[in-house]
């Protein structure tokens, strides 16, 4: 510990004493002991810096990356071509140093990007207003949960089980502490089961939540579950995949109420897993209960165009009960890369990259099914991905797709 931190054996003896241990180890006794690691870590002894660089450089390039293979892992990760302009544009040091805004006379670079970041996502989703984006698409589907709770006064929800099960993990962990009630809806040919949702539907639901396209890559009918949402008092949040909306109709055109989703695929690379960003848009009746913050344009005292923080509605910035939610931060970073993404690539750009996801998903699927011992397990239209049955074991399987 005292190689990383500049304190004293003497400095950390007077810590331990005043928490009133004398082993820094004990701080750790909640621990099992058969989890920890009872050896020194397996390093090699220290090296020149070039002598580092050239061991850790062998070591990475021991890895298989999505530069020299091929990347199906789908399910809300995706692997499409970023413009190497995007890079260059985000990197700039305005913007790559940014961080909270508090000070808008010194910030306006960062105020003005996030301000085009949701204006962006507001014509993309077809929705009257957007945040500076949340942590990620999980985060924001559950902001977006307990928000119709908080504006209906409603405390159960009808969740489609063809919801990504990351996310509906995400959404059962907020809800246990919520006290808010959750009931999953199955599927029929991959879509939500009107025939259920209809048994269940009652005027205690704050919501019905779907995803689209959902986990299995099917396009859901969403006018018909939003008039089942709205005939009865509830709201209607769906979960989307953005490129899909490039070429698919605007959620808000078809009365979508909240349109959350992960922002990766708009430009962001996959990164091991994140970190990614969370996009949440709403209308303007639901403007004052959006979680996070959104940035406003104005006018200063002379008239010059200018950009604030227009609504912080969480903790740090109001009374704590008054919060509409505890989320702290945004992604800046992602959102950003997520803006000159769709700047670069514009209205017929989106609309190309979603119609070369349905016509080579779809290619890919016919020929997968003349292959001998795979089946169809859909009959629903798909966006850019599809569940097929195969007759074997797939571990193995995965291993020989990797070796080939």
């Amino acid at each position: 510990m005292s190689q990383y931190i500049p304190n004293s054996d003497r400095d950390i003896s007077e810590m331990l004493k005043q928490i009133g241990i004398s082993d820094i180890n004990e701080l750790f006794s909640d621990i099992s002991d058969g989890i920890k690691l009872d050896r020194d870590l397996k390093l090699p002894k220290a090296m020149a810096e070039l002598e580092l660089k050239r061991y850790i450089g062998a070591i990475a390039g021991r890895n298989e990356t999505i530069e020299n293979n091929s990347c199906f892992l789908g399910a809300g990760a995706y692997d499409h071509y970023i413009p190497s302009a995007l890079s260059h544009i985000v990197s700039r040091a305005e913007f790559y140093t940014s961080y909270t805004p508090y000070q808008p006379e010194v910030s306006q670079g960062t105020l003005q990007a996030m301000f085009e970041y949701q204006t962006m996502i507001c014509e993309l989703t077809g929705m009257d207003v957007s945040n500076a984006s949340v942590y990620d698409g999980a985060t924001a589907l559950a902001e977006a949960c307990k928000m119709a709770c908080a504006h209906t006064s409603r405390q159960t929800l009808l969740v489609s089980k063809a919801i990504h099960p990351h996310s509906r993990r995400v959404l059962n962990t907020y809800a246990k502490f919520s006290e808010i009630d959750i009931i999953e809806i199955g599927y029929e040919d991959g879509r939500i089961s009107l025939k259920e949702l209809k048994q269940y539907i009652s005027k205690d639901i704050a919501a019905i939540i779907v995803q689209n396209p959902n986990f299995f890559g099917i396009i859901e009918d969403l006018k018909v579950v939003g008039e089942l949402a709205h005939n009865n008092g509830s709201l209607f949040i769906v979960s989307v995949d953005p490129i899909s909306l490039g070429i698919l109709r605007e959620p808000g055109s078809v009365g979508v109420d909240i349109v959350v989703g992960e922002g990766q695929s708009l430009g962001n690379p996959l990164n091991f897993g994140g970190p990614y960003l969370g996009f949440f848009a709403t209308t303007k009746r639901l403007l004052r209960k959006i979680p996070g913050r959104i940035i406003g344009e104005t006018k200063d005292a002379d008239g010059k165009r200018g950009y604030v923080l227009t609504l912080q509605t969480r903790e740090q910035h109001i009374r704590r009960e008054r919060a509409t939610s505890n989320i702290c931060s945004n992604q800046s970073l992602n959102a950003l890369t997520a803006a000159v993404y769709m700047a670069l690539m514009g209205k017929e750009g989106l609309y190309d990259i979603a119609n070369q996801c349905i016509q080579k998903s779809r290619y890919t699927y016919e020929k997968l099914l003349d292959i001998e011992g795979v089946e169809p397990v859909f009959d629903a239209p798909f966006f850019k991905e599809f569940i097929v049955k195969l007759n074997m074991d797939i571990a193995k399987l995965n291993k020989s797709l990797l070796d080939h």
